[in-house]
């Protein structure tokens, strides 16, 4: 009975969805464009799919190549509305955990959050001039703006052909929507993924000769204490008690099966807010594995960071692990050179790949 409720919910919603898709198409509601380079990183999926990751590695590349980047966020979950400058020394509650870990990660890029993303665009072109592109996290949704580039994430685990609307499935936004994306990257891809598995997504999510898809996998990299003066590492097959609360605690945990010996498993929401008695449930955690650490995410890991809350033996024992993408073959290398060929086209005043 509950299954047959959620799906004419589903169904409710899906109607909505479509309406307001229906009223961009047809300029009821405006897309904006701007004279400035936009790349969106978006899905269609709720939970972890891997755009964080993602929007780093952009980062990270335009960086190298000295370019002034603005990263722009919703920045949810946070306590504040409007438009905010992130700093270094703000709270995630103020700005939200995602575009708190960019800032420390990126100290000398500008991030922004606001939930009105055209005028947030606008405010950032005037208050800083000399922005040479614009990285859009989670925007797919967010018509009101038009990006030069729509990256759509794709989670390997999770293909989007078999999954449903909400609340009946995990997908916020219909499948046609992928007619807007101009580059897919399929994230979290397994190691033994064959071609023909390659061939078939290809074949699903790929609708037409100006899009194109990139395949990837999320690389663990050496775990770090996450409050400073803590010295040391986890060595693979130590025991560890897994925390996280993100979008995807199941992978999370899998991943460090793989590699330790998990005692036991403490899960959070996306984008959980941490309080006194979560402190009090992990050093009872500790109690009774008196050899374990925990370890979790980056994003955990930014919450925790700045809290005068956590006791001095606790912090001894919180580790975190950070993740890069690897892609498979030489994609990295193409999927750049297609962004900056778009980029090119455009301020040649051609139009990008017709959609």
């Amino acid at each position: 009975m509950k299954s047959f409720f959620l799906k004419i919910a589903s169904l409710f919603y899906g109607a909505a969805i479509k309406l307001r898709h229906l009223l961009f198409d047809t300029n009821i509601l405006h897309s904006e464009k701007f004279d400035i380079p936009v790349i969106c990183v978006g899905n269609i999926t709720v939970g972890g799919t891997g755009k964080t990751p993602t929007v780093e590695m952009l980062v990270e590349h335009y960086l190298e190549e000295e370019k002034n980047i603005v990263v722009l966020s919703r920045g949810y979950g946070r306590t504040t509305k409007g438009y905010r400058v992130v700093n270094v020394d703000d709270s995630y509650r103020m700005v939200g955990d995602e575009p708190l870990q960019m800032k420390l990660k990126f100290p000398d890029v500008t991030v922004v959050v606001c939930e009105k993303r055209a005028f947030a665009i606008h405010r950032i072109k005037e208050e800083f001039p000399d922005t040479d592109m614009i990285i859009m996290d989670d925007g797919f949704q967010h018509r009101y703006v038009e990006p030069l580039i729509n990256i759509v994430i794709i989670d390997a685990n999770r293909p989007v052909e078999r999954d449903h609307l909400l609340p009946y499935g995990q997908l916020r936004d219909t499948k046609h929507s992928l007619l807007r994306a101009h580059y897919f990257i399929v994230t979290k891809c397994p190691e033994d993924m064959k071609p023909i598995d390659m061939r078939v997504m290809h074949k699903v999510l790929v609708s037409k000769p100006s899009q194109d898809i990139f395949f990837s996998r999320m690389s663990p990299m050496q775990p770090c204490p996450i409050f400073a003066g803590v010295e040391g590492t986890v060595q693979h097959g130590a025991e560890v008690i897994a925390m996280s609360g993100i979008g995807d605690n199941d992978a999370f945990n899998k991943g460090l099966k793989r590699r330790y010996n998990v005692v036991e498993i403490f899960d959070l929401d996306d984008h959980h807010s941490y309080r006194v008695s979560d402190l009090h449930k992990m050093s009872r955690l500790l109690a009774k594995h008196p050899n374990a650490v925990i370890m979790t995410t980056e994003k955990d890991a930014v919450k925790l960071a700045h809290s005068s809350a956590v006791p001095e033996e606790l912090r001894k024992k919180l580790f975190y692990e950070r993740i890069s993408m690897r892609f498979i073959g030489n994609s990295r290398m193409e999927l750049f050179a297609k962004i900056d060929n778009d980029i090119k086209n455009r301020d040649n005043g051609a139009h990008i790949r017709g959609l």
